[in-house]
């Protein structure tokens, strides 16, 4: 499909999506031209927002990550810096996403046990069931006119993207599970916590 086919067939469901629901879409406008939301009238406040995520794994994987012997190197380590780097990136990933002047980002791994997991008994393979995990929750912070929600999950995944491409040489099976916004502040909607 052309690029401009494309838009237009975007915009098309666009417009009647709002024609639908009777209301404007907020990043449609009268024509059905997707756009950037205008924030310039919001006042910038302090923002917050937290997501986590894991990555599940047989146990030949989550011995070898934590004995550092995965031949690409530390993962953990390495899965940390790509996640601040997925925040800091993610208005280049996510088209109508704000780019933002983030003013914190961490990112944390840990290993652990999943076994209590729905997902790991139903996501078994011949090289071992799915017990164990990478667990990893990020933090953004920002004083700006809209959120931080979708840097924090853009962190989180691009940490357990950068797991699985590290240790896919042991083993393929693994699953990126469960990544969400866990709590977020600031703005008119205020404080939310999961």
């Amino acid at each position: 499909m052309s690029g401009a086919r494309a838009a237009a067939t975007l915009r098309a469901f666009a417009a009647a999506a709002a024609t639908r629901r009777g209301s404007t879409l907020t990043h449609v406008d009268a024509t059905g031209d997707v756009h950037m939301v205008d924030v310039s009238d919001k006042q910038p406040t302090l923002r917050t927002a937290r997501a986590r995520g894991r990555v599940l794994m047989n146990q030949e994987t989550f011995d070898l990550i934590r004995q550092d012997g995965i031949k690409k190197g530390n993962v953990l380590a390495v899965a940390q810096i790509a996640g601040i780097q997925g925040a800091k990136s993610c208005s280049q990933l996510i088209p109508l996403c704000h780019p933002i002047a983030i003013t914190k980002v961490s990112v944390d791994l840990a290993l652990a046990s999943s076994s209590s997991s729905s997902s790991s008994s139903s996501s078994s393979s011949s090289d071992g069931a799915l017990t164990h995990a990478v667990e990893i929750e990020s933090l953004v912070r920002c004083k700006g006119e809209t959120g931080v929600e979708m840097e924090a999950l853009a962190a989180v995944s691009a940490a357990a993207l950068t797991v699985f491409d590290m240790c896919k040489a042991v083993s393929k099976s693994m699953v990126i599970d469960s990544i969400r916004v866990v709590e977020k502040s600031g703005g008119k909607s205020g404080h939310w916590k999961e």
